[in-house]
């Protein structure tokens, strides 16, 4: 199967207790990874009020509605302050960089700010989500409770003016098991 053109996307918060929201955010999970594991890490969020934050779990659409990627946004927290875990993030293998993932990770970040939130987190790849403003989050004294390359946890402040970021060990929800 050819890739679809470089498209622009748009996107929206998935629906809280929507069916056909969580059937695509499955669908799309299992499509982009190997295991079903994300999956199973998205319903877990998904289900746990304590990490779910309404508005925070953004869809990528194509022009006719279908969605083809999504980002999370969960809470997490930093030596007892509140943070966010930006994580799973996926796309269906055929819309795989054609922006749809950048659309939605953008998306989230913007939802995030207008919430008033202040400090995300992502586990991930260096050479991707520096495009997003992220930086090394041992710059900030934030550290995984894993050992993970310093380069792959990383940091990005919503609020310039909202103080000094937290710093210390991110507790995760039970939902990542770590």
């Amino acid at each position: 199967m050819s890739q679809p053109p470089t498209a622009v996307f748009t996107t929206r918060a998935a629906a809280e207790g929507s069916a056909d929201d969580a059937a695509a955010l499955r669908e799309i999970s299992l499509a982009a990874f190997p295991t079903p594991q994300e999956a199973g890490i998205v319903e877990a969020l998904r289900a746990d009020p304590a990490a779910w934050i309404d508005g925070l779990c953004l869809l990528a659409e194509t022009p006719d509605g279908t969605p083809v990627g999504y980002a999370l946004l969960t809470r997490c927290h930093v030596d007892g302050h509140p943070a966010l875990a930006l994580a799973p993030c996926a796309v269906l293998p055929a819309y795989q960089r054609t922006g749809a993932g950048s659309a939605a990770i953008r998306a989230a970040l913007a939802a995030a700010r207008s919430q008033g939130e202040k400090l995300v987190l992502v586990l991930g790849h260096p050479d991707y989500y520096p495009r997003f403003g992220f930086v090394p989050a041992s710059r900030f004294g934030v550290r995984a409770p894993i050992e993970v390359p310093d380069e792959a946890m990383m940091a990005l402040t919503l609020d310039a003016h909202a103080g000094p970021v937290p710093s210390g060990v991110i507790q995760y929800p039970p939902a990542f098991g770590i």
